[in-house]
């Protein structure tokens, strides 16, 4: 396996780590603010930084027209549909539940990577995520009581089909423009779209507003890791890794957020749970060990170079 591979598969786990925090910090912040204020003023505390970080860079690529029509569907799908709906589900719903659903999202993607880019099945992709499905399962047995779904897990099982579909087009996208362009665009124009929504909720049902200072702070931090620089090795590994092998790193999640809610919300752990996070760590590993015909295959170009 090339450096760059172990790379990318190091940035996506400590992603997926990250974002596994992010669920109890982000249940937590729920309890200040309103699900779609929370998610607007995320996202565009996020726009900021990544245009500050644009503008420090410079060199930004004005996209073509047809990279336009990806970068929509990633605004649309991985940011507004995605962003509503997750916060929404996770007001009403624990984020164990939440991580557990949204850990599905490797089923979804690689069913539709092979109906759109007709990437074969493998033998060591299929087993991992039965392994890490089995984990998963045995982890909402004991979450939620049984495999009946809630309001709440209802909206973020929506949202997981969302951020499959925003990852298909981030591999489109990743074939022509540089991940960290696509994050800036995606992120800003996905604010942009957010602020209607926001707008929406304000005029149904009222916005939430906290009034302390510790919560402001932890919003913004989480706005800016989780989906500020958090998106740029997502993005990146993405594009090395092909969208059906990243995906599988969102199995991890669970796991991380089953013990970063016990330290955060004072979620208790139990046994099951434990084996169920042992039991998905082995499937994404299953699933991303290299094959012997890759490794002497790898070998061959590094020779030839």
């Amino acid at each position: 396996m090339s450096s760059s591979m172990i790379k990318a598969f190091i940035s996506l786990f400590l992603v997926s780590v990250l974002w596994g925090c992010n669920y109890p910090v982000s249940a937590y912040l729920l309890q200040g603010f309103s699900p779609v204020f929370l998610s607007t003023v995320r996202i565009c505390f996020t726009s900021l930084f990544l245009i500050i970080v644009a503008m420090i860079h410079k060199g930004m690529k004005r996209p073509t027209l047809s990279e336009w029509k990806y970068l929509i569907g990633v605004g649309i799908f991985g940011t507004l549909l995605n962003q509503t709906f997750y916060f929404t589900g996770l007001h009403h719903t624990t984020p164990a539940n939440a991580s557990l659903i949204i850990s599905l999202a490797p089923v979804a993607t690689i069913l539709l990577e092979r109906i759109i880019f007709k990437v074969k099945f493998t033998i060591k992709k299929s087993v991992g995520a039965i392994i890490s499905l089995i984990g998963v399962f045995s982890i909402i047995g004991v979450a939620n009581g049984g495999l009946g779904i809630s309001w709440g897990d209802f909206n973020i099982l929506i949202a997981m089909l969302c951020l499959s579909i925003s990852i298909l087009f981030i591999r489109g996208l990743s074939k022509t423009m540089n991940t960290f362009i696509i994050t800036i665009y995606s992120t800003v124009l996905g604010s942009v779209l957010m602020i209607p929504a926001a707008g929406v909720e304000s005029f149904v049902s009222g916005s939430v507003i906290s009034h302390s200072l510790f919560m402001w702070i932890l919003l913004i931090f989480a706005g800016i890791m989780a989906q500020g620089i958090a998106g740029f090795w997502w993005n990146k590994g993405v594009a090395k890794v092909g969208a059906g092998t990243a995906s599988m790193f969102m199995n991890i999640q669970p796991f991380v957020a089953i013990l970063a809610s016990h330290f955060i919300l004072g979620n208790h752990i139990l046994l099951n749970q434990i084996i169920g996070g042992i039991l998905v760590l082995l499937g994404v590993f299953i699933a991303n060990m290299p094959s012997a015909k890759s490794v002497v295959s790898t070998g061959s170009n590094k020779a030839a170079m």
